[in-house]
């Protein structure tokens, strides 16, 4: 089959690393290219495999799954995290170094499929966005003219609307339709009630041009529309998490905890 992803998974135990193998071959979109049993297995395996999804283990002898992470940053194509472990004191580490989803052992298999949907979802629009860039880059080589970056938007001059290429086909989003925004390497994943749209521009960027009474950063890998926040709570180590929009669970850095409190009065 065209297009699928590739996908490795990595757990030191035998039963849940049969299981996961079990789940990505359920899905026809999956190619399941490598199981892992360490995490230094996993360096190797998606060096030489080049995954678009790695669904991994936290705690695994040698170098455990954000050890894993660490030892790839580098990579020419990083492949997208899904954490899968049995521990949930990791979930805040797991979205600082951007995971795609966190799944709780024990999740059944909607829960699993969920997770994968969305890591699909995200390899999609990069792909497609990587397109357009090289579009336009291409373009404008053969006008003869130079691509460089719009300048930025005064402060000042906050957008009722964010306009999106991708592909030769532009998208506007109203920002007050906006959840939530969540880090997603070179580019910001803009999240709505009904889509997620890929915008090419980094958290800070995006971050100096929202209306700061509207929208906070709760994170470096996420920003929330405070107007759907519907729940916050506070973890007895400082941190802290939100409810956004109907079940979106998102951590709140301890830096932040105490922003996050005021701002919602």
């Amino acid at each position: 089959m065209a297009d699928r992803f590739r996908c490795i998974v990595v757990d030191d135990e035998p039963l849940a690393r049969s299981t996961l193998a079990k789940l990505v071959g359920e899905d026809p979109e999956l190619e399941l290219v490598a199981q892992c049993a360490n995490g230094l297995a996993a360096v190797e395996s998606v060096r030489s495999q080049a995954p678009d999804i790695v669904v991994l283990d936290v705690q695994m002898p040698g170098l455990d799954g954000f050890g894993v992470v660490e030892a790839l940053k580098d990579a020419a194509s990083p492949p997208l995290y899904v954490f899968a472990t049995a521990y949930d004191r990791f979930a805040l580490k797991a979205f600082a170094v951007h995971a795609v989803d966190y799944l709780l052992k024990p999740f059944d298999d909607e829960r699993f499929r969920e997770a994968m949907e969305r890591a699909k979802h995200r390899r999609r629009a990069a792909k497609v966005a990587e397109l357009s860039t090289q579009l336009t880059a291409l373009l404008g080589t053969l006008r003869g003219a130079l691509v460089t970056q719009p300048a930025p938007v005064a402060s000042s001059a906050r957008p009722e609307r964010l306009t999106i290429t991708q592909a030769g086909a532009t998208t506007l989003v109203e920002v007050s339709d906006i959840v939530w925004v969540e880090a997603a390497d070179q580019y910001v994943l803009i999240h709505t009630d009904k889509a997620q749209h890929l915008m090419r521009e980094s958290m800070a960027e995006l971050e100096e041009r929202l209306d700061p009474a509207r929208f906070v950063r709760i994170h470096r890998s996420a920003i929330v529309a405070l107007p759907h926040v519907r729940r916050f709570e506070r973890e007895p180590a400082g941190t802290g998490r939100v409810l956004v929009g109907t079940d979106t669970w998102l951590p709140v850095s301890r830096t932040r905890t105490a922003l996050l409190r005021e701002r919602l009065g």
